[in-house]
């Protein structure tokens, strides 16, 4: 029988995730989790069968749901994900509330900068929660700005896209808060098979995965304001190498704050 609970029970013969099973599987009915836990003997067309039996092979596979849904939720808002971003985790929202705790105490119309941008998900999720911010977003990648781009149109948000290599593109300007989410993964790290699905170039960095912090931190002085806050989210491992880089930079007040595991997972300073 070609029902919900019949799609279901193939998925997990495929050892798909329940969870995702019934998120591809209400991606393509257009249904929520919710409906389809009340109508499990709903059934399925020949056309829906079909495309849920291609999702479940991929998702099998490896490839995550946020690639095969084309989108993403994140901080509150839907952004539509594909193969040239990162995918946003919920760990980075710890950066974003941090941002907005910063910007509620800085100055009325703040100037931020979002340095690789991705899907947009930092700098598209400040501007949501605080409208009045001035927000600039760069990314190395064109694929990556047109998907953030979109998001942007889409949502109806404002933000400036450049594309550039972290700071090459901003000029002269300065801000009042800079966030990043670069990539912080050591090249050659035992967990990037698992990710196989997700831009090498947001993921990795250099022998030690600090190449883009150090380029950010070094960099970051002279785009600063006085008073202003650099806040930049690295790995598990690196909180106490990223608090020694922005001291030896001259930074002050660094601090680390945790993700929802408790890890150390963002870390800033002041400039003064």
């Amino acid at each position: 029988m070609n029902d919900v609970a019949t799609a279901l029970a193939q998925a997990r013969g495929l050892g798909v995730d329940r969870l995702d099973a019934q998120l591809l599987l209400g991606h393509v009915l257009q249904r929520p989790r919710s409906w389809l836990l009340a109508h499990d003997d709903a059934v399925l067309t020949e056309p829906q069968r079909t495309a849920v039996q291609q999702l479940m092979q991929r998702r099998a596979s490896g490839e995550p749901v946020a690639y095969l849904t084309g989108e993403k939720e994140f901080h509150g808002l839907t952004l539509q994900v594909t193969p040239a971003v990162l995918i946003p985790r919920p760990d980075t929202e710890t950066l974003v509330d941090w941002a907005l705790a910063r910007l509620q105490a800085g100055p009325p119309q703040p100037r931020v900068l979002d340095l690789g941008t991705g899907s947009g998900a930092i700098a598209l999720a400040l501007k949501h929660r605080h409208p009045a911010a001035v927000v600039t977003a760069v990314d190395a990648s064109d694929d990556a700005l047109q998907v953030a781009s979109s998001n942007a149109r889409r949502l109806g948000l404002d933000v400036r896209f450049l594309l550039g290599d972290w700071w090459s593109s901003v000029g002269n300007g300065t801000f009042d808060l800079v966030v990043s989410n670069p990539p912080y993964i050591a090249t050659g790290d035992e967990h990037l098979p698992a990710l196989s699905h997700e831009p090498l170039l947001a993921l990795t960095s250099g022998a030690d995965g600090l190449d883009a912090l150090r380029t950010i931190v070094s960099g970051a002085p002279a785009h600063l304001s006085r008073g202003a806050w650099l806040l930049l989210e690295h790995g598990y491992d690196q909180a106490d190498a990223v608090h020694r880089l922005l001291e030896a930079h001259g930074f002050d007040d660094v601090q680390t704050r945790q993700d929802l595991a408790g890890i150390g997972r963002c870390t800033g300073a002041r400039w003064s």
